[in-house]
C-alpha cells in the first residue's frame, strides 16, 4: 500500500520488536552482535538453541566415548598416556583425509578416489626413497609424490567442472584407476609387491620417521611454548587490530579465553607425550606426526577462512549460482579445490604408510575413503555444502580413531567396529538434518 507523502516512517505499532531483536542475533554470528563476553555468550545460547550446535556435539561424543572405554577397557588403560599416544597416532590418517574430504563436502560435491590416489602418491615416494633402485633424496620422493596426487585431483577435477560430469561418477572412476595404478606402481622393482621402509638408508627413515619417531622432550617443551606465543599473539594483535578499525572482533576477555584454551591443550598433549612409553630404556616426546597434522590444519584454516579463494569456496557451496552471478570463477576454484583434497589425500596415505612400515597391495583405500567421509560428518562438516572447516575433520577424525582404539582394547570383533562407527556416523547426520531443520523453522517462526 502506497505511503502518503511526507509522512514519517513508523514502527507498526502491533510489531514486536523483541522478537524481531532476538531473529536478528540468532541469524548473524555471534561475533557481529556481541560486544562484552556476555553478550558473546548469550548469543552463543540462542544460536544453540536455533539449532546452531557447532562443535558441540563432537566435543561431547568424544567425551562419552572416552568416559565409555575408559570405563569397560582392561585396567583403565585407554586413557592412559602410552595409549593416548597411539591413538593420536592411530587418528592421524583419518584427519588428514577427513580435512581432504571436506574441500568437496564444502562444494557441495564428493570425492571417492582420495583413498587410492593418496595410496598412488604413497607408493610413489615409497619407491623412490628405496636405496636399491632409483635412491631419491626423501624431500625429492615426497615431492614426487603429492606432485601426482595434485596433478591427478586436477583432472578429475577439470572433467566434473568443465564437462559438467556428477563427481560421484568422475571420483569413482578415479577410485578404480587409482587401485589399478597403485598396484602397477607396487610391482616396479624387486620388491614383489611389497616395498619397504625398514631399510637402514637415511632417506628411508626419515620417511618411516614421519609416523614413529619423536621430538626430544625438551625440544617439544620449546617448540610447544613457542607455537603456542606466536599462535596467540597473531590472535591477540589480530583482534586488537581489528577492533581498532572499528570492524568486527570478539571481546579482548574472549580472545584471552582462546588463547588459553590453546596454551592448556598444548600442555596437555607434550606433558602426556613427555611420559616414557618405552618397555625397555627410555622413549619420549612429542610425535612427529602431531605438528605434521597441525601443520596441514593450520595452513588449510588460514587457505579457507583469510583468504578470497577460501570465501569463494563458501560461496560456491552455499549458492553457486549466486556466486556466479556475482563474478566468481566457478570452474577454476572447483577445479583447485579438487586437487587440494587429493593432494591433502596423499598426505594423509604417506602417514599410513609410514605406520605400515612400508606400502602393500593389501591397503583398502576404499575403507579409508569412507572412514574420510564419515569422519568429516562427525566432525561438523555439512553434506549439503556450504558448511565446513579443517577443524571439523581433525576432531571427526580423533572421533573414528577413539572408536577404533577402544574397540581394539576391548578385543571387540571387526564386524562390531564398522557397526559402532556407522551408528555414530548415523547419529552425526541426524544431528547436523536436525539443526538445519530447527534453524529454518527458527527463522520462520520469526518472520
Amino acid at each position: 500500500m502506497a505511503r502518503a507523502p511526507g509522512k514519517a516512517d513508523t514502527p507498526d505499532v502491533g510489531a514486536d520488536l523483541t522478537v524481531a531483536e532476538d531473529a536478528a542475533v540468532v541469524e548473524l554470528p555471534p561475533e557481529v552482535v556481541a560486544q562484552t563476553l556476555g553478550d558473546y555468550a548469550r548469543a552463543t545460547v540462542l544460536r544453540l538453541r536455533s539449532g546452531e550446535s557447532g562443535v558441540l556435539p563432537v566435543i561431547v561424543g568424544l567425551l562419552a566415548i572416552s568416559i565409555v572405554f575408559q570405563s569397560i577397557g582392561p585396567n583403565g588403560l585407554y586413557l592412559s598416556p602410552g595409549n593416548l599416544v597411539n591413538l593420536f597416532q592411530q587418528s592421524a590418517v583419518f584427519m588428514v583425509l577427513a580435512m581432504a574430504e571436506g574441500f568437496a563436502l564444502i562444494l557441495g560435491e564428493i570425492d571417492l578416489s582420495i583413498g587410492y590416489v593418496g595410496a598412488c602418491g604413497a607408493a610413489i615416494t615409497v619407491q623412490l626413497v628405496q636405496p636399491v633402485t632409483t635412491n631419491w633424496p626423501w624431500w625429492a620422493a615426497v615431492l614426487a609424490g603429492l606432485a601426482f596426487c595434485f596433478a591427478f585431483g586436477f583432472i578429475q577435477g577439470a572433467l566434473i567442472t568443465r564437462l559438467r560430469l556428477p563427481s560421484f561418477i568422475v571420483t569413482l572412476a578415479g577410485f578404480l584407476i587409482g587401485n589399478g595404478l597403485m598396484l602397477i606402481i607396487l610391482l616396479l622393482g624387486p620388491f614383489s609387491g611389497f616395498p619397504s621402509l625398514a631399510a637402514p638408508d637415511g632417506d628411508v627413515q626419515v620417511v618411516y620417521n614421519l609416523m614413529w619417531a619423536a621430538i626430544d622432550p625438551t625440544v617439544s617443551w620449546i617448540a610447544a611454548a613457542a607455537l603456542v606465543a606466536a599462535v596467540g599473539a597473531l590472535i591477540w594483535f589480530g583482534d586488537s587490530r581489528r577492533r581498532r578499525s572499528g570492524l568486527v572482533a570478539p571481546p579482548a576477555s574472549l580472545s584471552a579465553i582462546k588463547i588459553g584454551l590453546i596454551a592448556a591443550t598444548a600442555i596437555v598433549v607434550v606433558a602426556i607425550c613427555s611420559v616414557n612409553r618405552a618397555n625397555f630404556g627410555f622413549f619420549a616426546g612429542v610425535p612427529w606426526v602431531i605438528p605434521i597434522v597441525l601443520g596441514v590444519f593450520g595452513v588449510w584454516t588460514v587457505l579457507l577462512t583469510r583468504t578470497r579463494y577460501g570465501r569463494y569456496v563458501y560461496a560456491i557451496g552455499g549458492n553457486p549460482e549466486a556466486a556466479r552471478r556475482a563474478g566468481v570463477n566457478l570452474a577454476m576454484v572447483r577445479t583447485i579445490a579438487f586437487a587440494l583434497c587429493a593432494l591433502t589425500a596423499g598426505i594423509g596415505m604417506l602417514l599410513f604408510a609410514s605406520y605400515l612400515g612400508g606400502m602393500s597391495n593389501n591397503v583398502n583405500g576404499g575403507s579409508q575413503v569412507l572412514y574420510a567421509v564419515a569422519a568429516a560428518v562427525i566432525g561438523g562438516t555439512s553434506l549439503f555444502g556450504g558448511r565446513g572447516k579443517p577443524l571439523h575433520g581433525l576432531l571427526g577424525g580423533l572421533v573414528i580413531g577413539a572408536i577404533y582404539n577402544g574397540t581394539y582394547l576391548i578385543g571387540l570383533a571387526v564386524q562390531y567396529q564398522f557397526i559402532v562407527t556407522g551408528l555414530v556416523l548415523v547419529a552425526a547426520v541426524t544431528v547436523d538434518s536436525v539443526s538445519r531443520r530447527g534453524a529454518t523453522s527458527g527463522s520462520v517462526s520469526r518472520v
